[in-house]
């Protein structure tokens, strides 16, 4: 039994990931899908596999070649793409005189093409095609015998007790089917061919799959889920144990600002948590390679937060620890004695200045992605720029020219620095990134994590838009962490609450470009209501005595603040 694959397309709903990679060597579950293809096709009896190719050809045949496979397989380059039909006829010469498979590159499946083949060669005509019942691609038009009438249409003009079913992609054809492939530059479909052939009086089979699983992976939300759905089982037994476990039920959750979708995994009294980054398939470090690398060195660190059990880099899927639903900012707001604020807070930074210390410890700034440190361009452009384009531009279409700040944004990214006690930086160190579960405070969403000064998660913390804390709260809670940190380390006092004024002033303007850029580009409007309170904080920061001033920026703020009240 010979077997044709066919792997020349461009996998055009897959781009741009398909740019520099061919869909055949997108991997599932760490496996490329020809390779799992291939030694599927080999467990079922297949002699000997040929693979047409075209876009990215060489890397498919190069990868072929590594493999070292116990039967023949080979590659056949077409330098123009001939469509599924042609590239059947294109392989002639391969194949002998027995019935042979023909099977899309762009499948998982399970399907026992060993039982094809015994049903293809009892009935004796030119094709089978192996068919199922899955509504999103049924258009395969079949009678009680199993005859196939059509390929399209809505089952008029059709004999009575039709059945509609998809085309999995596998087939399995005698060699006769030759004969009725046109010799002709240019793409020649297979369905074109049996339609004709069926037209002509001929009969084409459909073989109906069944208790199987099948999924293609052409889209990035089907690929997504099939790398799921072989994913899922691994996580589960590297979490749990190896087990049995019940079907599982997977309910996406409510997100914050970022674009990664986060799903909750329900199997029998266990559960999971899925976070979904999309696709990376660029050679450089992306957002789930940080979050994969920088969480389980956190972890190994004992700093709290999830475990992960498992992730693929590729797919930009991560499976980890189950924290609940409880995060800061929801026990905040059912708080409403200020001393019991602050103990919850002192319980919070207690773990914030150990990460701080503790997560500096071994930290390899090869884990970062946009910039190995929080550096003066960072400042620069990733919060001074992104205030003025996505916030006041944006969001409130104030027309200020970066320019004309820029002088006095350079000056507070150096004063920040100039300030900085350095160690280990979360970056996002806000009330919904910290989690209380079983009684235990843990830290979400420290893929963006990278050296600098630790006063800055300190003011993300304090300066919290979405807490709102008062003054007073938080200048005991300054006072409580630099105390702390005193018995932990060895810092000035004065160099480190400089560089606490300076850090809530960075921080806020990279909050409030944030909330611009979710409310008005990515049409989030939950994060308009904090807007106010963000303004005020930065604007009684700039304000402040002890911070030197810069007249620009705190006149441009308080027209912010009046054009915002104006709107209101």
């Amino acid at each position: 039994m010979k077997a044709l694959i066919l792997a020349a397309g461009y996998g055009t709903r897959l781009r741009p990931h398909t740019t520099h990679i061919p869909k055949p060597l997108f991997p599932v579950a760490g496996q490329p899908l020809i390779d799992l293809t291939i030694r599927r096709l080999m467990d079922q009896g297949i002699t000997a596999i040929i693979i047409n190719v075209h876009h990215l050809h060489q890397q498919i045949t190069a990868y072929i070649k590594s493999r070292n496979y116990p039967i023949p397989v080979v590659t056949r380059y077409e330098e123009r793409i001939l469509g599924t039909g042609g590239a059947i006829r294109n392989v002639a010469d391969f194949l002998d005189d027995q019935p042979f498979l023909v099977i899309n590159s762009d499948i998982v499946t399970d399907i026992d093409v060993s039982s094809v083949f015994d049903f293809h060669r009892q009935h004796g005509h030119p094709a089978t095609l192996v068919t199922h019942d899955y509504p999103m691609f049924n258009k395969v038009w079949t009678d009680d015998n199993d005859n196939i009438l059509a390929f399209s249409g809505t089952g008029q003009n059709l004999p009575p007790n039709v059945c509609c079913r998809a085309f999995t992609g596998i087939q399995v054809l005698a060699p006769v089917i030759m004969d009725h492939i046109p010799e002709k530059d240019g793409l020649v479909s297979s369905i074109d061919v049996y339609q004709k052939m069926i037209r002509s009086g001929l009969t084409i089979k459909a073989y109906t799959a069944k208790n199987h699983y099948w999924r293609d992976i052409g889209t990035p939300e089907s690929y997504a889920r099939a790398v799921y759905d072989h994913a899922a089982p691994i996580a589960l037994a590297k979490a749990f144990g190896p087990s049995k476990f019940p079907p599982v039920e997977r309910t996406l959750l409510a997100g914050d600002g970022s674009d990664r979708r986060w799903y909750r995994m329900v199997s029998g009294s266990r559960r999971l948590i899925m976070g979904d980054h999309g696709i990376n398939a660029d050679s450089r470090i992306a957002e789930v390679d940080s979050f994969v690398n920088i969480g389980n060195h956190l972890f190994q660190q004992n700093i709290p937060v999830p475990k992960i059990f498992y992730s693929d880099g590729f797919a930009g899927q991560v499976y980890v620890e189950d924290l609940g639903d409880t995060h800061l900012q929801a026990v905040i707001a059912q708080t409403p004695d200020p001393r019991k604020i602050i103990r919850i807070y002192q319980q919070v930074i207690d773990q914030v200045l150990r990460m701080s210390i503790s997560g500096a410890d071994g930290f390899d700034p090869a884990w970062t992605y946009q910039s190995s440190a929080y550096d003066r361009d960072l400042i620069l452009d990733k919060e001074c720029r992104y205030f003025v384009d996505a916030f006041l531009n944006t969001c409130l279409n104030m027309e200020i020219s970066y320019a004309d700040l820029a002088a006095e944004f350079q000056c507070l990214a150096d004063h920040t620095l100039e300030n900085a006690v350095t160690g280990f930086m979360h970056r996002d160190l806000q009330s919904r990134n910290i989690m209380i579960h079983a009684g235990r405070i843990f830290f979400i969403d420290f893929q963006g994590a990278r050296t600098g000064p630790i006063q800055y998660d300190l003011a993300s913390l304090l300066t919290d838009p979405y807490v709102d804390l008062t003054e007073s709260i938080q200048n005991d809670l300054l006072d409580y962490s630099t105390e702390k940190l005193a018995r932990l380390i060895s810092s000035e006092k004065l160099k480190f609450i400089a560089g606490y004024r300076y850090c809530s002033i960075t921080r806020i303007l990279q909050s409030l470009g944030a909330f611009g850029c979710l409310s008005k580009i990515k049409h989030k409007p939950f994060f308009e209501q904090f807007i106010p309170v963000a303004l005020k904080n930065l604007n009684l920061r700039l304000e402040s005595s002890e911070t030197p001033a810069f007249p620009l920026l705190t006149e441009t703020v308080k027209n912010a603040l009046i054009l915002l009240h104006a709107r209101d």
